[in-house]
């Protein structure tokens, strides 16, 4: 098959794009995301038919936050665009007459990265999106790993802290309330309430409240030595790092990959998700480690792998 189209759905735009064999975009467009499933829907449909135009395309993959069924037709479950056994394949399938290929974002974006990103080479890789929550995929034996109901790889929704903190899932103690964009701010901001003395670039970057700590000053500030930031991007670390090793008891991938926006940081907060690894990793000093590398398309790792699994059929 050649070119392909991949779709990635995201709270704010919908991007879609016209990939080929090598992984390579040709063209791509940008709409925002309605706020109504239907409107979606229409939108991913317009999107569509907009990169098309001057392209022969043969299949589209679209990437979307939630639940997908074994059939990679239906999404199940999307918390943020409120769709519950949404039809999605053949709903853009009506609407652009090509064939549709529906899947969880973060497998999309796992397999982006294993065929033309961090991920060539190996045959095992578990992948991991620290974003506002944190997403995953698994590649075990060269093959996306979906699960028998096509829903696998929620790492995020892994119970960490028995009765810990509420999840926007419902349940408690989710992985993601420790690691994850969101919890990095929640860090940074309990810090530098109970230690302003120490935050004073922090809070400078933002309106000089706790409260008006944003994610990028955290950047900013861990970058230029503030204490506060510092230790917030360590603790965030501490949980990455102890959920990999976990994930390597179940697993033992030869690498990991960690994308995300957190991702963006490189050595700022991989290098101590590396220490927090090798500290956690069951008889670590004996078994061989998984390489923990940085995720490389960045954010287009969502779209290619989108477009990628539509030319697999």
């Amino acid at each position: 098959m050649g070119l392909t189209i991949g779709v990635d759905i995201g709270g704010t735009k919908i991007a879609a794009g016209v990939v080929d064999e090598e992984g390579s975009i040709l063209a791509t467009c940008k709409v925002p995301t309605p706020d109504t499933p239907e409107g979606v829907v229409d939108a991913i449909a317009d999107a569509v038919r907009t990169v098309s135009a001057d392209h022969d395309v043969e299949a589209v993959g679209i990437g979307a936050a939630g639940y997908v069924d074994d059939k990679r037709a239906t999404v199940l479950f999307a918390p943020n665009i409120n769709w519950r056994h949404e039809a999605l394949k053949d709903k853009v399938e009506q609407r652009v007459g090509l064939p549709v290929v529906v899947e969880n974002d973060a497998n999309a974006a796992a397999w982006g990265e294993y065929r033309f990103g961090a991920g060539q080479g190996h045959d095992d890789v578990i992948c991991i999106t620290l974003g506002t929550g944190l997403g995953g995929g698994i590649i075990i034996g060269n093959k996306l790993r979906r699960g028998h109901f096509g829903v696998a790889a929620e790492f995020g929704h892994i119970r960490v802290v028995p009765d810990g903190l509420l999840c926007g899932c419902g349940s408690q103690g989710c992985w993601e309330q420790y690691a994850s964009g969101r919890a990095l701010v929640r860090y940074a901001r309990q810090r530098a309430h109970a230690t302003p003395e120490n935050a004073q670039i922090l809070l400078g970057l933002g309106d000089g409240t706790p409260e008006g700590i944003e994610g990028k000053h955290i950047s900013l500030a861990a970058r230029q030595g503030d204490l506060v930031a510092v230790d917030s991007f360590r603790e965030l670390a501490r949980w990455v790092g102890a959920g990999l090793a976990d994930l390597a008891s179940l697993f033992d991938p030869s690498a990991f990959i960690v994308g995300g926006g957190l991702s963006d940081e490189g050595d700022l907060v991989l290098d101590p998700i590396r220490k927090s690894f090798r500290r956690w990793l069951v008889g670590g000093k004996w078994r061989p480690h998984a390489q923990v590398l940085a995720a490389q398309l960045g954010g287009k790792a969502g779209l290619v792998g989108a477009a990628d699994l539509a030319r697999q059929g």
